[in-house]
């Protein structure tokens, strides 16, 4: 799989339906960080290596987050970096985060579902974790 900044904007801005690169770029930028806020360690670090070049840091140089957020809390902490509603959150969430599952094997994927909050599966386009 193609691992450049283009394609994976290619990727978002297809799983989102954005016009453009620039909007998948924004979608990937404000839920990076937000990620990257919920996650600590290797795992954060992990998925960060397998993203194109600029794409890790938004994970790893963000302070971490003062607690845990439900799914839905998640989608709003993402509404509030932009100026989308809560739909369009939760399509740059989804479109994103699918996007980074389908980059991470299954074992990875795994370690991140179990740092958050039940309920971020569906987010990423998978089921919980047993």
């Amino acid at each position: 799989m193609d691992t450049s900044l283009e394609a994976l904007l290619d990727r978002v801005r297809q799983r989102g339906s954005y016009a453009d690169r620039q909007q998948a770029a924004g979608a990937v930028e404000n839920v990076l960080v937000v990620l990257g806020a919920h996650l600590v360690g290797d795992d954060r670090t992990d998925l960060a290596r397998l993203l194109p070049e600029g794409c890790g840091a938004l994970l790893t140089d963000v302070e971490p987050a003062a607690g845990p957020l439900s799914a839905a809390e998640f989608v709003d902490a993402v509404a509030a970096r932009t100026a989308e509603d809560t739909a369009g959150a939760r399509r740059a969430v989804t479109s994103v985060l699918g996007t980074l599952a389908d980059v991470t094997d299954d074992a990875l994927l795994r370690r991140i579902l179990t740092q958050l909050p039940p309920g971020h599966a569906g987010l990423f386009g998978r089921t919980e974790p047993a």
